[in-house]
């Protein structure tokens, strides 16, 4: 099953939820970057949540990035969704690898670091985007995202995600989801919802017995009434191009392009998010400088 995005909301309105099936987008992260497994296993919780937050903005053209910034080895965590879900990110040393925790797992907690900053950043093409950071709860990806809509947003928020990564690396599950208490839910919507959650177990083997995320979404939350709003396909997708890059260059101004030219010779660009190379050479540097001084 390609990956997905499912979102429902219970029938009787008190509780809207998502859920996510991404084992193809984190498997396209970890080639892309050489990720070891506790940075795939970070990163890969990372670009799931962030999905399935874009996907909620269906403003054409917005997007959401959320950055993580521990006292961790992994050092800055970063996903970026559009509005369709589609998501890019990279971290700031992805060869960081840990032993596994005592009950087996990866450490991702460690990795990222048990304190720091979430900082999310909701770009829906007004003047100016909204920027909210938390204290990370303790690193581990999905807790913090709960913490963050519930003390940014004051919405009472659960989230899980998981990566399962196989002896080869490769990924053998991805996903999550994302459950969220509407205005006036009762203690007893809350106890439903506390229930599924206990009675479900790990998402990341629920995914991999079954990699449908509306699966996943009517087992988590078995004890309500679902009606299914949208199922939309998502995968890791970047924006970047020779065009982008070339802007990017001439927003340097003509001194510091002169500067490039005269130590370098030419420039060579890598895209953090999928590691594509841009090069010019100095007879295109000359170029764009000639074109800054026309102006």
């Amino acid at each position: 099953m390609s990956d997905r995005i499912v979102r429902a909301i219970s029938t009787d309105g008190m509780v809207q939820a998502a859920a996510i099936c991404s084992r193809d987008l984190v498997e396209r992260a970890r080639n892309i970057h050489n990720l070891s497994p506790t940075a795939t296993a970070a990163l890969g919780r990372a670009l799931s949540g962030a999905s399935m937050m874009g996907n909620a903005l269906k403003g054409r053209g917005a997007s959401v990035t959320l950055q993580f910034k521990g006292s961790g080895p992994l050092g800055t965590v970063l996903a970026v969704s559009d509005a369709e879900g589609n998501v890019r990110g990279y971290v700031g040393n992805p060869q960081v690898d840990l032993p596994l925790r005592s009950d087996g797992k990866l450490d991702v907690g460690a990795a990222v670091g048990h304190e720091g900053t979430l900082t999310v950043i909701k770009d829906l093409n007004m003047r100016d985007p909204y920027v909210g950071t938390v204290d990370l709860l303790g690193g581990e990806i999905a807790e913090d995202i709960a913490g963050y809509f519930v003390e940014s947003e004051q919405i009472p928020t659960a989230c899980a995600l998981g990566v399962l990564v196989d002896r080869d690396r490769s990924i053998r599950s991805a996903g999550g989801y994302l459950i969220q208490l509407m205005p006036g839910a009762t203690e007893d919507t809350i106890v439903k919802v506390e229930g599924g959650i206990m009675a479900a177990g790990a998402v990341s083997a629920l995914l991999e017995k079954d990699p449908d995320p509306e699966h996943l979404l009517r087992t988590v939350m078995s004890d309500f009434e679902l009606k299914i709003l949208e199922s939309d396909p998502v995968e890791y997708r970047c924006y970047c191009s020779r065009d982008r890059v070339e802007r990017a260059l001439i927003s340097l101004g003509a001194e510091e392009l002169e500067g490039i030219l005269r130590d370098q010779g030419r420039c060579q660009m890598t895209c953090q998010f999928c590691d594509a190379v841009y090069e010019f050479s100095g007879e295109e540097l000359q170029a764009l400088i000639d074109g800054l001084n026309r102006k």
